[in-house]
């Protein structure tokens, strides 16, 4: 009787960093505006005034310098109702998304209107913004415009506070992805083999070509790959990076070796770490191990290799991984 197959794996992924961009002046105006609870734009060659700000006229092209103060106050131009809120978004709850039309600005910007119902609703419908308790500098310290007037009308606009911190110049904007990823069945197998301290891969019956981590398919000759091989933890350096640049979230202090590995027996490298040597001791064709974590640690994760190392064998010769760069 033929067992079953195992039951594919499934976990959570999730992918996220960090965007930090300089704002210079004219949107560093607008953040610092924000902070301060008050609303700035930005006036082009034929009078309008853009809000957001934009740095450069849209008909000539030419560094739009001239900071304007508005309301924050308006009228809703157009809107759209949100009855299903995603993680990031304003609310937890249904909202409206809308064009607002600030008092005082000749374009629209997009925000929340945090209403109970679409029914509360209408084009042409004025509204206010909505300060959060703490402004940091950034489009949030609007939590959401509400209806109604505000305190800033077209004929009194907010007053230029004398400023209470250094001008706001780099914004930073978390971006993030959260998927439920399912392994498919040869990865499944690949990921329990490493569970067991293995590495398995496959070949393809007509080339030869062994892929690990496996494949469902060989990407030459388009046939499913279903021999199962064993490999050896052990493999050759092909290409490599010095990482020198630390960035938020960085595990490791730079300096630190990325590098393609070519595990025996295997016709396609993989990305890992190469430590155990300094930096600059790294080399094409160098000679490296996998270093295990504790078997305590194992799971069905690549991260059970915490990195590789030099085994001290003389190097590999160009003409064993040419044909693998």
């Amino acid at each position: 009787m033929v067992s079953a197959e195992p039951q594919t794996l499934s976990a959570p992924l999730n992918l996220s960093f960090d965007y930090t961009r300089s704002l210079g002046p004219v949107l560093g105006a607008f953040m610092t505006g924000l902070r301060e609870r008050r609303v700035v734009g930005s006036r082009d060659s034929a009078g309008r005034v853009h809000v957001p700000p934009l740095e450069f006229d849209p008909d000539t092209t030419a560094a739009l310098t001239e900071i304007v103060p508005v309301a924050d106050t308006g009228t809703v131009t157009t809107w759209s109702w949100n009855q299903h809120p995603v993680d990031g978004q304003p609310f937890d709850r249904p909202f409206a998304y809308a064009l607002i039309t600030l008092d005082g600005a000749d374009t629209a910007l997009l925000h929340a209107v945090d209403v109970s119902g679409p029914e509360q609703m209408a084009t042409g419908m004025r509204v206010h913004a909505r300060w959060a308790a703490e402004t940091r500098g950034a489009i949030g310290d609007i939590e959401a415009f509400v209806p109604g007037e505000g305190a800033n009308t077209p004929s009194e606009p907010p007053p230029e506070p004398a400023p209470t911190a250094d001008p706001v110049t780099m914004l930073t904007t978390p971006v993030s992805l959260s998927l439920q990823h399912s392994a498919s069945e040869p990865e499944t197998r690949y990921l329990r083999a490493l569970a067991q301290g293995r590495l398995l891969g496959q070949r393809c019956s007509t080339c030869g070509n062994v892929y690990v981590p496996p494949r469902n398919a060989c990407p030459i000759d388009g046939i499913p790959t279903t021999e199962e091989v064993d490999l050896p933890d052990t493999g050759v350096v092909t290409t490599f990076c010095v990482v020198n640049v630390p960035f938020l979230g960085q595990r490791i202090t730079p300096p630190y070796v990325a590098a393609y590995v070519l595990i025996d027996g295997a016709d396609i490298p993989f990305l890992h770490l190469v430590l155990g040597c300094e930096p600059s001791e790294v080399r094409m064709g160098m000679r490296v191990r996998a270093s295990w974590r504790p078997r305590a640690e194992w799971s069905e994760s690549p991260g059970n290799i915490s990195h590789f190392e030099p085994t001290g064998e003389p190097d590999a010769p160009y003409s064993d991984y040419e044909r693998h760069l």
